[in-house]
């Protein structure tokens, strides 16, 4: 059971950055799926949350209203549009799954490589 992030790079401030999640060896469509980041030495962060379905998500209020969550289970694909990217953003993003979206980096599972996102001029 795998869940692998990709997209990330660098990126100037108020760029836009696509990130990917692909998933394997479970069934895609029963999971919520979440996107977590963490700056090394630091706690990690719940940024966003898509339900099973697609139906629902969620932002933390640090990114709400900038990134966008959505996926795609025909290809068992998860992905989050960041725009205004500031130089807070910088983090290793991860996504992880759970069986219902919750609020917080509590419960989710299935951790792979996260992908490095750095916002610098």
């Amino acid at each position: 059971f795998q869940l692998q992030a990709s997209g990330g790079g660098l990126v100037q401030p108020g760029g836009s950055l696509k990130l990917s999640c692909a998933a394997s060896g479970f069934i895609f469509d029963a999971y919520a799926i979440g996107w977590i980041r963490q700056v090394p030495g630091k706690e990690r962060e719940w940024v966003s949350c898509i339900s099973a379905s697609g139906d629902s998500t969620y932002y933390a209020d640090s990114v709400k209203g900038r990134f966008t969550i959505s996926r795609d289970n025909a290809k068992d694909m998860v992905y989050l549009q960041m725009t205004s990217l500031k130089s807070e953003d910088t983090a290793v993003y991860y996504c992880a799954r759970r069986a219902i979206c919750m609020k917080r980096d509590i419960g989710y599972f299935s951790w792979g490589q996260g992908t490095l996102v750095t916002v610098s001029s």
